[in-house]
């Protein structure tokens, strides 16, 4: 496990806390289709993060090639139809560039700067020089509006229940995914960041933001420098 990070629950946890098992069962919302306006028609995508593929697949539909990344194998298991490279995005390698480099998930927030960093060098190395790179931010009161929860149409509850300072800007977050016949937790490290936070460490990494593709800032499309 990486250092701060924990699951709890029936199946494979990985090294960051995630539960196999639950993200297979985590429904995919509107993120395609924001993926999708915002790139070219058939672009070569490299998802940075992708777990089970619960993005990828819906991608793959329609019609971009995927290249999906994962440290578990676990995850990448469950992905179908797409290339996988299994290991971790912050010492990723591929020698080559892709139309689209995609860091979704609140990745971007790793708690450990260095992490971050290796993240933001990936993305930089591997977009093509007319590419853009898009981003998932967490939600400005993702880490004060707590404890709150969801429950999803399908039947699962999704709560978020704290998020405690650990130092040097980052908090503990706990989370806890209800479902009726089983239950699991995730504890992950993530460093809040504002706008002109984000804007600085893009900025440090090569990179510019293009334009902010959701009216809450969370989803964005940024080129380089």
């Amino acid at each position: 496990m990486r250092e701060g990070y924990e699951g709890t629950g029936p199946g494979a946890i990985t090294p960051d806390g995630c539960a196999v098992e639950l993200y297979s069962r985590l429904p995919v919302r509107d993120e395609p289709d924001i993926v999708t306006a915002a790139v070219p028609a058939g672009a070569h995508i490299l998802e940075l993060g992708c777990g089970v593929g619960r993005m990828t697949h819906p991608l793959l539909e329609r019609g971009f090639t995927v290249t999906a990344v994962d440290e578990s194998a676990e995850m990448l298991d469950r992905v179908r139809g797409a290339r996988t490279v299994c290991g971790p995005i912050e010492d990723l390698e591929l020698d080559e560039t892709f139309d689209v480099v995609m860091l979704a998930s609140f990745l971007v927030h790793a708690g450990d700067e260095e992490v971050r960093r290796g993240m933001l060098r990936t993305c930089v190395r591997h977009v093509a020089e007319d590419g853009c790179v898009l981003f998932q931010r967490e939600g400005e009161d993702y880490h004060t509006d707590l404890p709150r929860e969801r429950v999803d149409p399908s039947g699962f509850t999704t709560r978020i229940l704290s998020a405690e300072p650990v130092g040097d800007g980052v908090d503990s977050v706990r989370a806890e995914y209800v479902f009726p016949d089983a239950i699991w937790t995730q504890t992950f490290r993530s460093r809040p960041l504002t706008t002109e936070q984000f804007e600085q460490a893009l900025a440090e990494a090569g990179l510019r933001v293009d334009r902010y593709l959701t009216e809450d800032g969370t989803w964005v499309r940024a080129v380089r420098r």
